[in-house]
């Protein structure tokens, strides 16, 4: 073939989202009118990619719309339901009800194109991408950019602040090792890593768990002879805090004595172990309800939040 009639590669989503550093699904629902919960700096800079890059979007993309229908999609790809989670989504269909507009909640683990498809097929006024979370830019979060998509891995400085001020100087942080739940896991252990930073502290090292407390126990058996100087830990959330706990109950360590342990999002368990958990409290009802009037471009500013809180029990 001759060099007059080689075709150059045909520019896709995915240039699209390498070159403005957010997600394929981002760059799908910004070029085709379902962002509502996008910022416009991020709305702004997908579009400059795709303007300088010569995209153009195929049928299917052409056919997700804004505003077809009165359904919003919300994806949340493995985020636990017992956690806040199901507070959240109860604030946001009460928001959308209020407003004529029905909730359609999708589990599982959806290909940027796969939720595209379901968006297309039932003419989705708006779609809110829970699962989209782990690819957004640390920075703009701490700046606010990408609002309700992170409600559940942002906030990290809360728990590093309240450890910091009771006088801890090098923490870690612990994940699940989970695979549903990595794209958020990741999120989170950046942010916890810049909250960090912003406290002086020294680093935030990563303790990856498994669900088995004496599987974790070994890991954190590990962990604590890799970095001997660690005496508190911040969990994703309150699932891993308690598998912490096992773990150190097994090994013979107590809390907060060897180790303080803070969870995030309180849910009603942590309240019942010995010792009790001490976590991060959410008002997820209202991030529901925020997340529900930007899916629908109406002002969220009278619906705020209450400010995360620490619950201070025994184990930090």
């Amino acid at each position: 073939m001759s060099e007059s009639t080689r075709r150059s590669p045909r520019v896709t989503a995915k240039d699209v989202a390498r070159v403005s550093g957010v997600s394929q699904t981002t760059v799908s629902f910004v070029l085709n009118g379902a962002a509502g919960h996008v910022s416009q700096e991020t709305r702004e800079r997908v579009r400059e990619a795709a303007r300088t890059l010569g995209y153009v979007p195929n049928g299917s993309a052409q056919a997700l719309r804004k505003g077809a229908s009165r359904i919003v999609l919300l994806n949340v790809e493995g985020i636990p339901t017992g956690s806040g989670l199901g507070s959240y989504i109860r604030g946001l269909d009460a928001e959308l009800a209020a407003h004529q507009h029905v909730l359609l909640v999708l589990h599982g683990h959806l290909s940027s194109q796969a939720l595209s498809d379901v968006a297309q097929t039932v003419s989705a006024r708006a779609v809110i991408d829970l699962g989209d979370a782990g690819q957004v830019d640390a920075d703009a979060l701490a700046t606010g950019v990408e609002g309700s998509l992170t409600a559940f891995s942002a906030q990290a400085d809360i728990p590093v602040q309240y450890l910091v001020g009771q006088g801890h100087r090098h923490i870690a942080t612990v994940l699940p090792d989970t695979p549903e739940l990595q794209s958020l896991a990741g999120l989170r252990e950046r942010l916890m890593r810049q909250a960090a930073r912003t406290a002086g502290l020294p680093g935030c090292p990563t303790l990856v768990v498994p669900g088995d407390h004496e599987a974790a126990g070994e890991r954190l058996r590990a962990f604590r002879a890799e970095h001997p100087e660690v005496t508190a830990l911040a969990a994703y959330n309150d699932d891993v805090a308690l598998v912490t706990l096992a773990a150190m109950r097994g090994l013979g360590l107590r809390a907060p004595e060897d180790l303080a342990v803070i969870g995030f999002d309180d849910t009603p368990y942590g309240a019942l172990f010995s010792p009790a958990l001490t976590t991060v409290r959410l008002d997820a009802e209202a991030l529901g309800r925020v997340a529900a009037r930007d899916a629908l471009g109406l002002p969220t500013a009278a619906s705020a939040p209450e400010p995360a809180r620490v619950i201070v029990r025994q184990s930090g």
